[in-house]
Order: structure tokens, then sequence, then C-alpha cells
């Protein structure tokens, strides 16, 4: 009896689960007459705060761009679809940077009549909605265009249209002084959230209560069988963030750039130089602190120019081209070279000698040609700098990005010679130039050589050559830095080395640091996740290891047998190798058949390859020894992808009661979820047992590790109650 009553409970736990059909995107249509037959059409997106949809264009292997389909007859298209500057941010999972909108992003499409006056043109939309909690499976609306005079900004259809009421304009969320929404706000979405979603018995409609609780979430009021919660707050970085870690990036750049041979002896010389100059010392202060000016003013120039040349759109599209990348790894390893001393990297002597003869003029001119020559001489020393600084803005495509990166090298390069010429004492204080400088640039060699790989990485995964998998780009980093040590403790001499019978301390730590991190790095060439370098190294998806079924050794340590050897009941269906090295399945009745055979209960995994948290739960989660334990050998995992776009056989194809085509693996997923949980969202678990029957409460994305192991531990229990 108390087993039934287990059941029972779970089992009405999971009907308010109906609740959580999320629709947080509207699209509104307007067209406007540019000229006789000529037309621009706007769709602008009307989101809810927090979610965001991706930009026009993403890598193959990002998440799931929005798309437009325009294929009615009697017109063409005049150039592309254009959209707002999409926000930015870097995505470690995709290990890329990732666009995409929030707010009310319009994006527009003009075209030019070429039959018979046309009354409306109809279109396709096709978007992925994510918040910093879930993703939405792919969505597909059909637009409709009303030419001049329909009316304006006309709600757009599901296509399949499911019954749908006008959604108010939603206005980008605000917050009032003490960090919660204002009134009216809260009833714009609210009111933007009344709309009616084909469910399983029909239309429902959803209606967000008053109170809109960032913090808490939206409180939702029932009117029916079905209500909504808005998700935690946040959303993915943006642009503000990431122009602060180029800044910081590149200063640290600059204050190495200062220890190089070519900058660290200038120092003295130049600010003795000034203070020499006049018997007053104030005005050597000034020159010295103009000197330092002109330096930031150099840099600064340069970083507009690359910004003006190219522009964010050109810097976008670069940041997301695998044959830049591989251009920049090319370039990063001819700098790691010069650092080496294979060659130096010299401008025109004839470019030095001109600078050089205009700082001979007195005042302002002739202090900024003085920094003009520092900027010339010291080429060979702060190009690869200059060029590695620029080559991670571009990537980061934003067009302030070359600018704030030469700001923050420029001013850690000019802060000595302003700080001296204040406190001329400190000079005494600096080590003298010698052997030591050029030891420093080998060591940025090794430091440039290692960060090359990443640009050669990103390619290799956007291409699909599996050249540089991740054990592969491990091992590579293990010898790097491992040589980086031993030179460092003086086992290793290059061609511009001085002889060394001591190290000093500082080396001798330096080597320790080095030699450690190398030592760190061994075990995830069989599969440890080394998280340390995870914003670097290939994802442990993209590896030998996934594969192959996993590293027998790392499987053997998690007592799970590696695919090849694992024994299983021969005639079952076979297992995948899926994320962290456990076994899955993709299709739900070939898991249902191995649950039945094994005894085991299912979890079901309801993920996108586009999911973003997915991959966090998977990365985070997943990779603790006793979850992929349980998962591997307690429970037969089944990953559902709701964005899988593989077409259906014919026979399997279907339409809904509300008249939704399934066409695709993806939608069958989808409407699975939706109609079995009530749930469009992912990551998604739900465990069953091998008859169909939900024997937990199901769990979405939550990163805490503790929590998901109970929940497994707990499910188990309950499976192994009803034996």
């Amino acid at each position: 009896m108390k087993k039934w009553l287990v059941f029972l409970a779970l089992t009405l736990s999971t009907l308010g689960v109906r609740a959580q059909i999320l629709d947080p995107v509207s699209w509104n249509t307007s067209a406007e007459k540019v000229s006789d037959g000529v037309y621009r059409l706007d769709a602008r997106a009307d989101m809810l705060p927090s979610w965001h949809i991706y930009a026009l264009t993403l890598p193959a292997e990002g998440p799931i761009p929005t798309e437009f389909v325009f294929s009615q007859q009697g017109y063409s298209l005049q150039g592309k679809m254009q959209e707002p500057t999409p926000l930015k941010s870097y995505d470690e999972n995709f290990r890329m940077d990732i666009l995409w909108h929030d707010g009310q992003p319009v994006f527009s499409q003009q075209i030019e009549i070429t039959g018979e006056p046309l009354a409306q043109i109809q279109a396709e939309v096709t978007y992925m909605a994510c918040n910093d909690q879930q993703c939405l499976p792919p969505e597909t609306r059909m637009l409709t265009f009303r030419l001049p005079g329909g009316e304006q900004f006309s709600p757009a259809q599901k296509a399949p249209a499911a019954q749908q009421v006008p959604m108010t304009p939603l206005t980008p969320a605000k917050k009032s002084s003490d960090g919660s929404q204002t009134s009216d706000q809260a009833s714009a979405a609210a009111s933007a959230a009344e709309t009616v979603i084909g469910g399983q018995d029909g239309p429902t409609e959803i209606r967000v209560a008053d109170s809109l609780g960032e913090d808490s979430g939206t409180q939702v009021e029932e009117t029916g069988a079905l209500n909504t919660a808005q998700e935690a707050n946040g959303r993915p970085e943006g642009t503000s963030s990431g122009l602060l870690g180029t800044f910081l990036f590149a200063f640290v750049a600059g204050l190495l750039a200062l220890v190089t041979p070519c900058v660290f002896p200038m120092i003295p010389m130049t600010v003795s130089f000034f203070m020499k100059r006049y018997s007053d010392r104030k005005k050597g202060i000034r020159d010295a602190m103009l000197y330092g000016l002109s330096i930031i003013a150099i840099y600064l120039i340069l970083g507009v120019g690359v910004s003006a040349l190219f522009g964010a759109d050109a810097l976008n599209a670069m940041s997301t081209d695998p044959w830049f990348n591989i251009f920049f790894f090319v370039l990063l390893v001819v700098f790691a070279a010069s650092f080496f001393g294979a060659f130096e990297l010299t401008l025109p002597s004839s470019w030095v000698n001109k600078m050089d003869r205009k700082s001979d003029r007195a005042g302002l001119v002739g202090i900024f040609f003085m920094a003009f020559t520092l900027a010339l001489v010291s080429f060979s020393c702060t190009g690869p700098f200059v060029g590695t600084i620029l080559v991670e803005a571009a990537v980061k495509g934003n067009f302030w990005g070359p600018v704030v990166g030469m700001a923050g090298f420029a001013i850690a390069l000019a802060l000595p010679f302003t700080l001296f010429a204040l406190f001329p004492g400190w000079l005494s204080g600096l080590p003298k130039s010698g052997g030591w400088l050029n030891s420093v640039k080998v060591v940025l060699g090794f430091i440039e050589l290692a960060f090359a790989l990443k640009f050669l990485s990103n390619a290799d995964m956007v291409l699909d050559w599996h050249l540089l998998e991740r054990e592969v780009f491990i091992a590579l980093w293990v010898v790097i830095f491992a040589m980086m040590g031993f030179y460092l403790l003086g086992k290793i001499r290059l061609p511009h080395d001085s002889p060394l019978e001591s190290i000093s301390v500082t080396r001798l730590f330096l080597a320790l640091i080095t030699l450690s991190f190398a030592l760190y790095l061994v075990p995830g060439i069989w599969g440890a996740p080394v998280k340390i370098i995870s914003a670097f190294a290939p994802p442990t998806t993209y590896s030998e290891a996934a594969s192959a079924g996993g590293s027998k050794e790392t499987l053997e340590i998690l007592q799970i047998e590696p695919m090849s050897v694992r024994r299983e009941p021969i005639g079952l269906p076979y297992r995948e190798t899926g994320p962290q090295g456990i076994p899955v399945f993709t299709d739900l009745e070939q898991a249902t058949t191995f649950a039945k055979a094994m005894n085991r209960p299912i979890l079901l995994d309801f993920t996108g390859k586009a999911c973003v948290n997915c991959r966090k739960m998977e990365a985070d989660v997943w990779s603790d020894a006793r979850v992929k334990n349980l998962l591997s050998n307690e429970f037969v995992v089944v990953e559902l992808y709701v964005d899988f776009r593989e077409k259906l056989p014919e026979s399997e194809q279907y339409t809904t009661p509300e008249g939704k085509s399934i066409r695709t693996v993806g939608q069958k997923w989808t409407d699975y979820q939706i109609r079995r949980f009530g749930s469009n969202s992912q990551p998604y678990y739900v465990i069953t047992d091998p008859d169909d029957r939900v024997i937990a409460p199901t769990r979405a994305y939550d990163t805490d590790v503790e929590a998901y192991l109970a929940w497994l531990n707990e499910a188990l229990e309950t499976f192994r109650a009803q034996k």
C-alpha cells in the first residue's frame, strides 16, 4: 500500500508541471514603402525580460541562429536581411563568441515587387529562445507583412497557426532604484504574456500575475490548467564586461612588454633625459608626462585605425571564420619564433631615422616624435604583443575592442615613464639590464605558442578536421609548459641566451609553478576535466575518447567499463558514448528495451545540440565521479534532442490536434515533452521505470551536484521499493 501511495504522490506532483509551457517571444510585423514597387519589411521580436534569441549569423558548431525564409512569388529580395548590432559574449561550452538579441530587436528586409501588386507578403522565421536557466526548442512562426496601407505591426502566427491573441508591445525591463521592476513595466510584461498556446486539450490561456519579482521569479496565477513562470534572473555576459576583459588582458601585456630588452633599458635613459633637460624639475616632469600621453595617443590611433578599417561587421566575421582563426594561429607562431630568437621583427630603418630627426624639435611636436621613435625602435619586442592584442580584440567582434586593447597596452607602457619622472629616486631600485631580459622574451614565446593553439583549435572544430582533439591539445600544452619549466631551470638554451651558472630564486619558483602546471594537465590527456583550461581546450565531446568509448584507465577509476568491453547481454541495443563518457541511447524504444532487460530505471534527458545550459549541466554535474557512476551503472540514459533536424520517416510523421506538422526528430521529442510532461524547456530530466511510470519529481537546470546526486539516489530507492 505504501508503494502505491508514493507512486500516486509522484504522479500527482507531475500534474502541476503542465504550468511550464513557455512562450517568451512574440513577433510583430510592419511594411514601409521606400519607392515605387520597393518596400522595407520589418519584423520585431518582443521578448520577456531575461530572454534572448540568437543573431542571424553564427558558426556551424554554435547555437541555432535566427533565420527568415521568403518563398512567395512575385517579388525579389534586395540585399540581405538586416539586424541591429547584436550583443556578444563568450560561451565556454561552445568555446566561441555568441551573438544574441534581447528586448525588442527589429529585423528588416527590403524587397521589390516584380509582378502584379501584392496586398501582403508572408515569410517564416525560425528562432531559438534562451535565458540563463534554459533553452526552448527551435520555433517556427509564420509572419504576414501587410503592404501599405495595411495594419502596422500585426501580430505573427505560429506556423501552422494555433489560436493567438495580439500581444501588447513589450518594453525592455528597467530597474527602479531598489532593483525591482516598475509597475508599468510589470503590467506591460504581463500583458505581453497573455497569449493562447495550443496544449494537449486545445488552447489554454496563460496569464502572468501583476507581481514580477526578478529575484524570486515571476509569480503566476492559474486561469485554467496552465500557467507560466519566468525563470531566475540573469543573462549572458554583455559587451561591457568583454571590453573590460580586453583592457585587462592588454594592460598585463603592456606590463610584460616593459621587461623586454627593447623597452626596459629605455626607461632610465628617457626619464634621465627629461629630468636633466631643464634646470626646472617641473618642466622635466611635464615633458615626461607628455611623453607618456604621446605613447598612449600613438597606440590609440592604431586601435582606432584597425576598428575603422574593418568595422564591427568585419570583426564579427573574422571572429567566427575558421580561415581567419588559422591565419591568427600562424601569426602567433611567427611572433613566438621571434621571441625565441629565430629572427627579429623590425620596421624599415628609414622610418626610424625620419622619426628620430623630427624628435629633435623643441616643444610638444618633438616629444610626440620621441614617443613615436620609441614605438618604432621597440617594435621587435612590442610587435608580438600588439599583434596578439589586436587579434584577441578582433575575435571578440566588437568595434571598440581594438581601441580598448591598445588603450590598456599603452597605459601600461607609458606608466613607468611618468611615475619615475615624479619619483626619480625609484630609478635606483630598478634591476640592471642583462641576460634575464632575453629570458623574459623566451618565456613569453612559450606562452604565445600555447595561446596560438587556441585559434587552431577553433578552426579545427568548425571545419571538423579532428586534427587537434582534446587529448592532442592538452598533450601539446604539457610539452610546451614542461619545456618552459626546463628552460627556466637552465636545462634548455636558445641562441641569444647568456651562459647560466646558477639560477635565481625567482626563476626557481617560476620553474616550480610552470612544471606543476604541466603535471596538473597530464591527467587531462586521459579524460580528467582540468577545468582551469576549460576556456582554451576543446570540450570533452571533441576527443578520441568520445568517439571510442572513453579511456579505459579513466573509466576503471570511475568503475565504468569501456564500451568495447562492457559486458551486456548479447542482442540488446547498442549504447553510444555520450557526455563525460556516459553510455547513452538516442532512441526511447531502444532505451526501454535495454532497461527492461537490465532492470534499471530510465533517465530521460530532454536536451538540444545548441542548448548552452545542457552543456553546463554535463560539464559541471555529470562530470562528478559519483553522478557519472550512477548514470553509467544504475540508470539507462536516453538523450532526446529537441533541435535535431533529421527528417522522420514518412510513416512516423504526423499532425498534432492543433494542426502543427511534426516532420523532424526534434519536433517529435518536443511534442512528446510538451504532451507528456507539460514542459518545453531544456535541460529537462525525467526518471521513469521501464513500464513508463514516473518515479521521481522532474528536474531542470540546477548545477548543485549534491542535490542532483540526492535526486538520483531517491529515484533509485523508489525504483527498488517497487520490486
